[in-house]
C-alpha cells in the first residue's frame, strides 16, 4: 500500500463522529450489510478499529462467524455479533435489523455494500440471471433500505449509506442491464435524501468506480481502478462527513461529469 492511501486511511481511523453519526459511548452503532468480502470487509474493519461498534449482516453465517472474529480481535473487545440476511430472500431483512437494533440498543447508520455483478453478455445469454440480479440490486436492495429507514427514524434518524456505481449514472454500451439496476437505487437514494433529510435520515450515495476486489478478478482493468482500503476509507469520511453523494476514487466524480453530458451519437461508438 502506498504512503498516500496510508495516510488516508489514517486520516479516517482518526475522525471523531460528526454529522453524520452520533457518539454513543465513544462510537457509532452500525448494521453493515455485506461486511465479509471485499469494500464491506474493509469498511468494517476501519470502523472497528476506530471504535464503532459493527453488527454484521449477511447470507453466509460460516464467514459472518469469521469476519466477527476478525473485528473482535481489531477493537480488542467482543462486538455485538451477526445475523444471517440475503438479498435474495426479503423475508430475513427485518428479523437481521431487529437482532442488530437489540444487540447494538439502536442504530446509529445502516451500510449496504451487497450486491450482484455479471458482465453484460452473460446476462444477455442468461436472462434468470438477470432477472436475479436486477432483483437483488434494486428491489430488494430498496425494500431492505425501507426497513432500515423506518429503524433509523424511529430513533431520531441516522446514516444510511449504499454502495451504488458509476454505471448507473449514463446508459452505456458495456453495462446496459448492470447499470440498470444502479441507475434505479440512485434515483431511489436521491429521492430519500430530499424526502427524509429534513427528519434527520442522512443518506449517503456511495458510487465507486472499478475497484480491484475478488468480484472484478479477471476482468480488463480500466484507467483509474481503484484499491479496496483507500476506496473503503472514503466511503467511512462520506458518512462522517454526511455527503449525499460520493464518487470513488473521485476523479470518477469528474469522469462521469463528462460522461453524462456525451451525445448520445457519441455514446454509441465508445466501448467506455
Amino acid at each position: 500500500m502506498s504512503e498516500t492511501q496510508d495516510k488516508v486511511i489514517d486520516e479516517v481511523m482518526s475522525t471523531g463522529r460528526s454529522k453524520g453519526g452520533r457518539s454513543k459511548g465513544g462510537g457509532m452503532r452500525v448494521a453493515l450489510l455485506g461486511g465479509t468480502k471485499g469494500m464491506g470487509r474493509a469498511m468494517a474493519r476501519q470502523l472497528a478499529a476506530r471504535g464503532d461498534r459493527v453488527f454484521l449482516l449477511g447470507r453466509d453465517t460460516e464467514e459472518l462467524a469469521r469476519s466477527t472474529a476478525d473485528l473482535d480481535a481489531r477493537a480488542n473487545a467482543e462486538g455485538p455479533g451477526f445475523s444471517h440476511c440475503d438479498l435474495e430472500d426479503p423475508a430475513s431483512f427485518e428479523p437481521a435489523l431487529d437482532a442488530a437494533v437489540a444487540a447494538l440498543g439502536g442504530l446509529d447508520c445502516v451500510v449496504v455494500t451487497a450486491g450482484m455483478f455479471a458482465t453484460q453478455d452473460v446476462l444477455e445469454d442468461d436472462l434468470a440471471l438477470t432477472q436475479r440480479l436486477l432483483t437483488v440490486n434494486f428491489a430488494h436492495t430498496v425494500v431492505f433500505c425501507e426497513h432500515a429507514r423506518a429503524r433509523l427514524l424511529a430513533d431520531g434518524g441516522g446514516t444510511l449509506c449504499v454502495f451504488s456505481s458509476v454505471a448507473g449514472d449514463r446508459g452505456r454500451t458495456p453495462v446496459v442491464l448492470y447499470g440498470a439496476s444502479k441507475a434505479g437505487l440512485s434515483a431511489y437514494l436521491e429521492g430519500l435524501d430530499h424526502r427524509f433529510r429534513s427528519q434527520g435520515l442522512v443518506t449517503v450515495c456511495f458510487k465507486p468506480g472499478f475497484v480491484r476486489t475478488s468480484m472484478t478478478a479477471g476482468l480488463p482493468e480500466p484507467p483509474f481502478a481503484g484499491d479496496v482500503e483507500p476506496v473503503a476509507a472514503a466511503a467511512v469520511r462520506a458518512i462522517d462527513r454526511a455527503t449525499p453523494q460520493v464518487y470513488a476514487p473521485a476523479i470518477w466524480g469528474w469522469l462521469m461529469a463528462i460522461i453524462r453530458r456525451l451525445p448520445r451519437f457519441v455514446m454509441r461508438k465508445v466501448k467506455f
